[in-house]
This record gives C-alpha cells, sequence and structure tokens, in this order.
C-alpha cells in the first residue's frame, strides 16, 4: 500500500498521477501549504526537509518526487512507461529525468521565490534569471521533441514525459509558457488525452491548465 502526502499541484502532482495511471492502490493525505502542515514535527519526522511530497511505501517513507516516480513505474514495468535494466533506452530516461530535477524543476522555485537567493532588493532581476533558465531548458526539449518525439524516448510514452508535463504546468503563469513552444504543447495534448489526466484534476480539485 502507498501512502501519498500531497498538495494540489505541486511536486506531489507526478507523483499521484502516476498512482492513478499505474492503477497502483493508494492513499492520499492532504497537505495544507498555508497553514505550514508540511512543517509540523509530525510530518518533518517523515521528511526533515519539510517538503511535498512524501511517499510510504508499507510504511516506510520516500523522499523526492522523480526518485517516487521511476520506482512506481518499476512497480509496473508491464505499463511501458520505464524501459527495462541494461537497456539503452534506460539510460536515456534516467537521463532525462536527473535533467528534468536538476536543471529544468530548481528554476521555479527561483522563479516563484526570487528572494531568497537574490535578496529582496534583487528580487526582480532574480526572478528573470530563473525565467531564462526555464525558457533555455524548455528551447531545448522542444528541439529534441520535434527531431526525436513525439515522446522524450521517441515512439511512446514514459514516466520522464510525466515528470516533464507537471513541470510544464507550473510555467502557467509566466508570460511564455510551455505551450508556446509546438512540440512541447503537442506533448501535453498528448498526455493530457490519458484517462489518468482528468482522474486526477478531479481528485485534486484542479481547474487551471486541464
Amino acid at each position: 500500500m502507498h501512502t501519498l502526502y500531497y498538495a494540489p499541484g505541486a511536486a506531489s502532482l507526478v507523483v499521484h498521477w502516476l498512482l492513478i495511471d499505474l492503477d497502483l492502490p493508494h492513499q492520499l493525505v492532504k497537505l495544507d501549504i498555508a497553514a505550514r502542515e508540511h512543517k509540523t514535527p509530525a510530518y518533518l519526522a517523515l521528511n526533515p526537509s519539510g517538503v511535498v511530497p512524501t511517499l510510504l511505501i508499507d510504511g516506510k517513507p520516500m523522499c523526492e518526487a522523480a526518485a517516487m516516480a521511476v520506482l512506481l513505474a518499476e512497480a509496473k514495468p508491464e505499463s511501458g512507461l520505464i524501459p527495462p535494466p541494461g537497456s539503452a533506452k534506460r539510460g536515456e530516461l534516467l537521463q532525462w529525468m536527473f535533467h528534468l530535477a536538476n536543471t529544468l524543476q530548481p528554476p521555479f522555485r527561483l522563479w516563484w521565490y526570487p528572494s531568497e537567493a537574490a535578496g529582496e532588493d534583487h528580487a526582480e532581476a532574480g526572478k528573470a534569471t530563473a525565467e531564462a533558465r526555464i525558457h533555455a531548458v524548455f528551447s531545448n526539449l522542444d528541439a529534441h521533441l520535434a527531431e526525436n518525439g513525439p515522446y522524450l524516448l521517441g515512439e511512446s510514452a514514459s514516466v520522464a514525459d510525466f515528470m516533464l508535463v507537471m513541470l510544464m504546468r507550473w510555467s502557467r503563469n509566466m508570460p511564455k509558457t510551455a505551450l508556446d513552444y509546438p512540440a512541447l504543447a503537442n506533448l501535453a495534448a498528448l498526455m493530457k488525452a490519458r484517462p489518468s489526466w482528468k482522474a486526477l484534476y478531479e481528485s485534486e480539485g484542479l481547474t487551471e491548465w486541464a
């Protein structure tokens, strides 16, 4: 049994989406970020970093959404969402997952909270830098998909596409969004056509970027 501590639309979204898509038994514990429920002693005992998500697998806590996503895909290899160990595609998949987690995800936090890194006096410059970094990654991803797509690994979806679409969604309030890139927009349309996307939105009560 899996228990997911989540907040609607947060980094937990990719984990929740995969739990639904893979039809894995799970239960949800919703955290109120505004009320700082992710900073309570009880939650910090599970996730010392005090961030969302945390996934309990048979009672044992796991952190890091990208790692959870890979593990869930491994639980259902027949889904085709993760290539077999030792294959060239497996290496490509892991490369994309690390790239998304290490290169695309971090500048979003800098865009949302620029004063954390740049200080209040330089917040706008920090935000502009973060936005430029995000679009540099989007541009490279769009070029890759245009040449090798429609999915990151080619003709079929993988867990990396779930991760990427979640991060694309985070750009929805930017002046230029991920959907302004044609190949990325095509990927989003393909992934959002999965029945699990609608079920995810209904479960989390989401409406934006549907």
